[in-house]
């Protein structure tokens, strides 16, 4: 008996592929192969039934039509018998199917599917879009986002049509609407009880500076040109507002500007609002400005203030302190002001009326921090006296006085810095009554949040603009950066994994165009249990 194809049409109007023998004038089914509802899914079955029949019978002649077969060629019962079967099939002979391509379009769509979700669709430009995604799974230049976004299935573009859409990221405000759309999203979610604000310096590879790329202060202890970037984001870490700055401008002059263009942005004036940020923002301009603006403030307070706002502490109690001690007291606006009387015991209780020279105060000591600090300490001790032995040479150091050519150790300076070991201080215009000393130091605390997503945007999305040389550029470079936070921090909250992590998991599962029967079609990839549980948290449902 030999063995055949069999293409039959069903009630469905697909066609079934089935592998059959002839029995005595009989039809006898060997194997169900499947149905085709295009003619590339009829190639994949024939030859996978071509396949079948091959183990059958290994060296007997084998049906299988050698022209490309198209479903419409198989008869349709359903239809009149008076209209006449198609012509048997015609044409060059072909082989079995071949992969066109593969591509990790899942991830693209997936990534895609949370910028949209997320309302960023509003800008209306499909290519920056695109490059949203490219910074997301490969940070990358301009030019090389073309072969990430190739690699992920995504329409084909021109590197002129990007860098069009690029030039217009600027001029067209896309980070007005992006700012709008993490404002909505984070205020659906309850996060603007309290923001967070810091700073960190992106450097260029470059020789000289111009108006915007300026040698400066860097966090990275680098001397090549930067720029100073701000971040404002809410509780969690989500970006609200993102700015530019020259690279020498003080971190202190940038947190007024942004929290202001923050507020008008969203017209919040007169909205209570908490603004977090550390001691690098600390100053009396700041704190001054931050109140006229209706906001509430706790910032990070330098240990030089301790013995003024603990002075009545110092005087009755000495430096001693207890694990877990919390010290609520005031502190001068400005530091040629007295506000603590240490003829009184108890620490003064901080209101605005009250003390209109002053801010609360608010002193943790913790027996941890302290033996941190003591081994901090004892190091910059040790510096300091192989310094004044002759043994380092340095220009200058902590706890070493220079008198001419004469250097000594500055007795004084070690040991008040060894009597505040263990503290950590905290600025607020936020009453007691308001909000406990407890709480101010957690709020102060969720800090955290913001230097996670710096090292989000300066590892995972690898913001230093490294490609770009003119404001502008810079500035469209900082938009998609700021758009791909949001997009990475969203996906990071509903799955719990790190971003770099999700693409790492979902990158593999790629989908295959398969040429075959004359007619090319795309497959998806099979989603294991891991990574369609990924899907899951994101509420994503693949369309097949």
């Amino acid at each position: 008996m030999v063995a055949y194809v069999r293409k039959v049409r069903t009630a469905s109007g697909a066609v079934a592929v089935q592998v059959a023998r002839r029995d005595h004038g009989r039809v006898v089914i060997v194997a169900h192969v499947g149905s085709a509802h295009t003619d590339a899914e009829l190639g994949v079955l024939l030859d996978e039934a071509r396949q079948i029949v091959i183990g059958e019978q290994e060296s007997l002649d084998i049906e299988v039509p050698a022209q490309p077969t198209r479903v419409s060629d198989v008869s349709d019962w359903r239809t009149a018998t008076l209209i006449p079967a198609p012509a048997a099939p015609t044409g060059a002979p072909v082989g079995s199917g071949r992969t066109a391509a593969t591509h990790s379009r899942l991830l693209y769509d997936v990534l895609g599917a949370v910028y949209d979700w997320l309302g960023f669709d509003a800008v209306a430009d499909r290519v920056f879009r695109d490059l949203v995604i490219a910074r997301i799974v490969e940070p990358t230049s301009k030019l090389d986002a073309l072969r990430v976004l190739a690699d992920l299935g995504a329409d084909v573009l021109s590197y002129k049509t990007i860098d069009r859409h690029a030039r217009s990221i600027t001029s067209s405000r896309y980070r007005d609407v992006v700012a709008e759309k993490c404002f909505a999203y984070a205020r659906d979610c309850g996060g603007l009880s309290l923001l967070l604000y810091d700073v960190t310096t992106l450097y260029f590879e470059a020789e000289n500076e111009d108006e915007l790329r300026k040698v400066g202060y860097s966090k990275e202890r680098r001397v090549d040109p930067q720029i100073v970037v701000g971040l404002l984001v809410d509780r969690t870490g989500f970006p609200l507002e993102i700015g530019c700055y020259e690279g020498n401008t003080a971190e202190t002059t940038t947190i007024v500007p942004i929290i202001t263009s923050f507020l008008d942005r969203h017209d919040l004036d007169g909205t209570p609002l908490v603004v977090a940020a550390d001691a690098g923002m600390l100053s009396a301009s700041n704190l001054k400005a931050l109140d006229e603006l209706g906001c509430s403030f706790i910032v990070g307070s330098r240990s030089t203030k301790a013995p003024t706002d603990l002075e009545s502490h110092f005087h009755w109690h000495g430096n001693l302190f207890a694990d877990g001690q919390i010290i609520d007291t005031v502190t001068p606006r400005h530091g040629n002001t007295t506000v603590n009387d240490t003829a009184l015991r108890a620490e003064p209780v901080w209101n605005p009326e009250s003390h209109p020279g002053a801010w609360r105060a608010v002193w943790a000591y913790s027996a941890k921090r302290a033996r941190r600090d003591q081994k901090t300490l004892a190091a910059q001790e040790a510096r300091a006296r192989a310094i004044v032995d002759g043994e380092k040479v340095a220009k200058a150091a902590r706890f070493v006085k220079t008198l001419g050519s004469a250097r000594s150790l500055d007795e004084a300076s070690l040991a008040r810095a060894g009597s505040l070991v263990g503290l950590k201080g905290y600025v607020t215009n936020v009453p007691v009554e308001v909000m406990p000393a407890a709480e101010v130091i957690a709020k102060y605390h969720d800090l955290w949040h913001v230097e996670k997503s710096f090292r989000m945007s300066k590892t995972d999305l690898d913001a230093r603009p490294m490609f770009n040389r003119v404001r502008d550029s810079i500035e469209a470079h900082l938009t998609i950066v700021f758009a791909a936070l949001a997009v990475s921090h969203a996906i990071q909250q509903r799955t719990g994994l790190a971003i770099a992590k999700t693409v790492k998991q979902l990158r593999p599962l790629r989908s295959a165009t398969i040429t075959i029967n004359g007619a090319s079609q795309t497959f998806p990839p099979e989603i294991p249990a891991p990574q369609r549980d990924i899907l899951d948290h994101l509420g994503f449902k693949p369309g097949y």
